[in-house]
């Protein structure tokens, strides 16, 4: 990066200006074995500059464009890169995704890197021929390669690609991309924008203020109808708002303590094993509902939604023995029965279908009946129950960028092949994304969530663990802040399901149900987002006006005038005002 301008430092640039304006000039090459970017940009000879902005920037457009949009931010640090020399076709080879030697020389962008920093990359990409799969890495200056993103890219039209990577260190760092096929690779509008921790955090709370929280207005009448100034209100959300959620397991049906710890924080339920086809027809016509009955009955009392989960799983090894062997139309039949009396039995009764599991990864399914099998089935569900939303439940979206299977871009095309199939495009549909985290990227999480939220249906994060480690809560309190805070995320359920010998990965209490350090920050995180104003009280018109999280809220009211409180619930969820009044 630059080290002063004019005489003066960045940092003094920086605290008069507001952000860097910059142009870009790129160039492109092809390999025999990779497609090889290269890209630099630089300063605009009249230096037009602002100082670094903190606001993070979602793209509108992001697939299918004739020409490429102008670059987020402006092209950020990419403006200072150090600019490689030109590659002609047939040139230098880059990194492959299996090869241990570093890039060939001339082969990388420079770029200088800063500790604790997350970098959103976004790039428009397009090949000169055929079709393939694009990744770009950015190696940050401890030695890492880290995964930036990967996408599809076609020729004839420019696809957004947009992830992005963290530096723990500072110094000099790379970025270069590669592909898997033989085609010149065409950049345009490139943009690696810095965000010190802090910075991030900031945005991330202004999205939540955002999306999650209201200006209300509680206006209090006395008897007779009289404003009642300098009342003192206290407000306890009590229903709606964020739905936050957790897998239940059977053993609550016999555990009091596991029934108390569960209903008294979640909202959301999702049974980890006990509605999948292996538990309910384990042996072929042999039915058994009795326990995921109960446990549904158990939610409803408490007024806990549940997502089905699921109908079918792609996975072949998820099959039971007498389904792997049945024939093509044997198997139909038993589609057929399964849909109708899982479907049917809890029609009503469900906000969610998981309709297929892991269908990117997997394609039993659609291995036996052919390519329309995925929307069929979706359709079939439709017509059993027109309730609940419909959802693919996918795993590695926004997890893991070098798993090529479930990328952002695949979801998103194989969503579009489901909602094409006759009679599915008015169907309701939802993203899941089961989140199952080792070590998370958040910069390729957000910019994964971007991108999937340009299909416009509510995306869920339907199962979220993180792998046990020194980092596990502070990676946990992570992507549960990122999904929380983006607009397209409308709920979010955890894969913390509790058994007695151990869990899936995750647990959240102890065997006696005491939280464990990852149940305290759950208890952290619902405790901030349920916050109610301290010391409320009307003006001299008898109205209060706050900020609050979208729900329903049960309001106290105390006033000297008043023999009894008041004690009203008022929805905060889908309005801003509300009126309390005494009885007369």
């Amino acid at each position: 990066m630059l080290a002063s301008y004019n005489g003066k430092s960045i940092s003094q640039v920086r605290a008069k200006l507001h952000s860097f304006r910059f142009k870009h000039s790129v160039h492109y090459a092809s390999s025999v074995d990779a497609c090889i970017l290269v890209a630099y940009a630089y300063i605009q000879n009249t230096f037009s500059l602002r100082a670094r902005s903190n606001r993070f920037r979602l793209a509108r457009r992001m697939q299918c464009e004739k020409e490429p949009p102008k670059p987020l931010y402006g092209g950020g640090i990419l403006a200072n890169a150090e600019a490689p020399a030109t590659v002609s076709a047939g040139g230098k080879k880059l990194l492959m995704a299996k090869s241990k030697s570093a890039p060939a020389k001339g082969s990388t962008l420079k770029v200088e890197l800063e500790k604790d920093t997350h970098y959103p990359l976004s790039a428009w990409l397009q090949l000169s021929k055929s079709t393939g799969v694009v990744r770009a890495v950015l190696v940050t200056p401890d030695g890492n390669f880290n995964t930036a993103g990967m996408i599809v890219v076609q020729s004839g039209c420019w696809t957004m690609l947009k992830g992005g990577a963290t530096s723990l260190a500072a110094g000099k760092g790379e970025l270069f991309f590669e592909t898997n096929v033989t085609a010149e690779l065409m950049v345009d509008s490139m943009a690696l924008q810095p965000f010190s921790f802090e910075e991030w955090k900031s945005h991330r709370d202004e999205s939540i203020a955002k999306e999650r929280k209201k200006k209300v207005k509680i206006t209090v009448h006395g008897s007779g109808g009289k404003v009642l100034p300098d009342a003192e209100l206290s407000l306890e959300k009590v229903a709606k708002g964020f739905p936050l959620g957790n897998a239940m397991t059977k053993e609550i049906l016999d555990i009091p303590e596991y029934e108390k710890w569960f209903t008294s924080r979640f909202t959301v339920a999702t049974m980890e094993n006990e509605m999948k086809w292996y538990s309910t027809e384990y042996d072929q016509n042999q039915e058994l509902y009795e326990i995921p009955d109960k446990m549904l009955a158990l939610a409803e009392k408490y007024n806990i939604s549940v997502r089905g989960h699921n109908v079918f799983w792609d996975d072949q090894s998820k099959q039971m023995d007498w389904v792997s062997r049945l024939s093509v139309p044997q198997l139909k039949k038993d589609m057929e029965k399964r849909m109708k009396n899982v479907v049917s039995r809890y029609a009503g009764k469900l906000s969610h279908w998981d309709v297929l599991n892991e269908n990117l990864h997997y394609s039993f399914f659609e291995d036996k009946l052919g390519k329309d099998a995925s929307g069929e089935i979706f359709k079939e569900v439709a017509k059993l129950d027109d309730k609940p939303i419909l959802f693919m439940n996918e795993y590695n979206t926004i997890e893991e960028p070098n798993d090529a299977a479930p990328l952002p871009t695949k979801y998103l095309a194989k969503l579009k092949q489901i909602q094409s199939y006759p009679g599915n495009n008015k169907l309701k549909y939802g993203i899941g994304l089961e989140s199952h985290f080792d070590t998370p990227n958040i910069p390729y999480v957000r910019g994964s969530l971007d991108t999937l939220a340009q299909a416009k249906v509510p995306i869920w994060l339907t199962e979220i663990d993180v792998k046990k480690g020194p980092k596990q809560v502070e990676y946990l309190e992570e992507v549960m802040r990122e999904g929380f805070a983006h607009p397209g995320v409308k709920g979010i359920v955890l894969w913390g399901a509790w058994h007695a010998k151990q869990c899936y990965v995750m647990c959240l209490t102890d065997k006696n149900f005491k939280n464990l350090p990852v149940g305290d920050v759950i208890d952290k995180l619902i405790a901030e987002w349920k916050a109610v104003p301290k010391d409320a009280k009307t003006d001299d018109k008898g109205i209060f006006e706050a900020e609050v999280f979208q729900g329903e809220y049960s309001v106290t009211v105390k006033h000297k005038s008043l023999k009894d409180p008041l004690v009203h619930t008022v929805d905060l969820h889908s309005k801003s005002e509300a009126t309390i009044k005494a009885k007369e």
